[in-house]
């Protein structure tokens, strides 16, 4: 074989979204891309806000000896200490810049510490559903992922989380606002879970880390908010990025922050600027680090992604779904109305409508919607899913 049977197994694991894309281009090609209805991927669709640009154009002006060359594998000092006070505001305490490490995205991030913490063998518990790759993240350095239910509403089940952790859990990995859901987990949730993770360090007599990935954190709606990890337990890692706050996706920049009162933090820290090096992302991108400095402050205008989600909602409530209204993140997670979630997607697709099954994301039975879109796609859609509803109604 060409390449590794591991990669076949991921190609295959992964493959929901990109069958999804194979759809679509399909549909595109025979009907217009103006007549597809495509919610399948979650690539933020609003442009950066308009101070990014001024920023990146004086920072790109600027010139001098090594402004793109090397640096301190895991930042710029100046830089970490401006995101530093970003994270402070959002965890509740002070956080300096040495608890802080710039990585190419927050799945850079996600490595840097799978590769910090990992031994062969070792456990992670991921939560239904969850995004795809983090199966990937921790099987890429030796690890084995443990997957707990969530609950109904989607927010966390301690007894689901509870019955698989173990002697060798290592680390649980939340994410909120969640991909696929938008659930945000409330701070009483995130303490009664850093009770749970404090227990069973002290039964097993190991470190269990809380390791919680935060791109969304800026995009909420209806006034809520997101509790931060660090009140809620000493031995938590933040993991983020710019890609949602600022459209920034494909400019690979994120961070690492870590509890200033975190078990073994200097050695945590320095093996995870160590991973940064030999898992080749070296540093993360110089202008980069420079640009999003100078934007701790500024997002994309929310206003917009929650309008679509109104609009969503409405159309799918009209239609007969069963959802729960996202908190956050730009996604609707709708049970299906067909048992089999691939089943009902195909309904879908005849309508010229693309969704990607609940399966892909550890939980089938529902299907996702990314309304990363503009407007006008959403308003179409309506008569798509009132027919695909009543063609799976009509299956009985």
């Amino acid at each position: 074989m060409s390449i590794s049977l591991k990669m076949r197994e991921y190609a295959e694991r992964s493959s929901w979204i990109r069958r999804m894309f194979e759809a679509g281009a399909l549909l595109k090609g025979r009907y217009g891309a103006e007549n597809v209805f495509d919610f399948s991927l979650g690539n933020p669709d609003l442009p950066p806000p308009p101070r990014f640009g001024e920023v990146l154009r004086e920072v790109a002006g600027q010139s001098g000896s090594g402004r793109h060359g090397y640096m301190a594998n895991n930042g710029y000092l100046d830089v970490r200490e401006k995101v530093a006070a970003r994270v402070s505001n959002e965890q509740g305490m002070v956080v300096g810049g040495d608890g802080i490490l710039m990585t190419c995205g927050a799945a850079g991030g996600l490595n840097v510490i799978m590769k910090a913490i990992l031994d062969p063998g070792d456990e992670v518990v991921i939560i239904a559903p969850f995004f795809v790759e983090y199966h990937f993240y921790v099987d890429n350095h030796g690890g084995i992922a443990r997957v707990a239910s969530s609950a109904e509403d989607f927010s966390l089940d301690l007894d689901a989380i509870k019955g698989v952790l173990s002697a060798r859990t290592k680390a649980i990995i939340i994410n909120s606002p969640n991909n696929p859901t938008g659930q945000i987990y409330s701070a009483a949730e995130l303490a009664a879970l850093g009770e749970l993770l404090a227990d069973a360090g002290r039964e097993y007599g190991t470190t269990i880390y809380m390791v919680a990935d935060e791109p969304y954190r800026k995009i909420v709606y209806a006034g809520h908010e997101v509790p931060g990890v660090f009140p809620a337990y000493e031995n938590s890692i933040v993991v983020s990025s710019w890609s949602k706050d600022l459209s920034l996706p494909g400019e690979r920049i994120g961070y690492v922050a870590v509890h200033p009162q975190c078990e073994e933090r200097e050695a945590l820290l320095g093996a995870m600027t160590l991973a940064n090096r030999i898992l080749g992302f070296v540093n993360a991108p110089a202008l980069m680090q420079r640009v999003v400095s100078e934007l701790q402050d500024v997002s994309v205008d929310c206003s917009i992604y929650e309008r679509r989600r109104d609009a969503f909602c409405g159309i799918l409530s009209e239609a007969g779904y069963d959802f729960v209204p996202p908190k956050g993140a730009f996604y609707l997670f709708p049970k299906s109305p067909l048992a089999d979630d691939v089943d009902f997607v195909a309904l879908l697709q005849e309508e010229k409508i693309l969704a990607v099954p609940g399966r892909g994301f550890g939980m089938p039975g529902y299907f996702r919607l990314a309304f990363c879109v503009e407007d006008d796609v959403i308003t179409r859609s309506a008569p798509g899913f009132a027919k695909a509803m009543a063609a799976a109604a009509a299956r009985g």
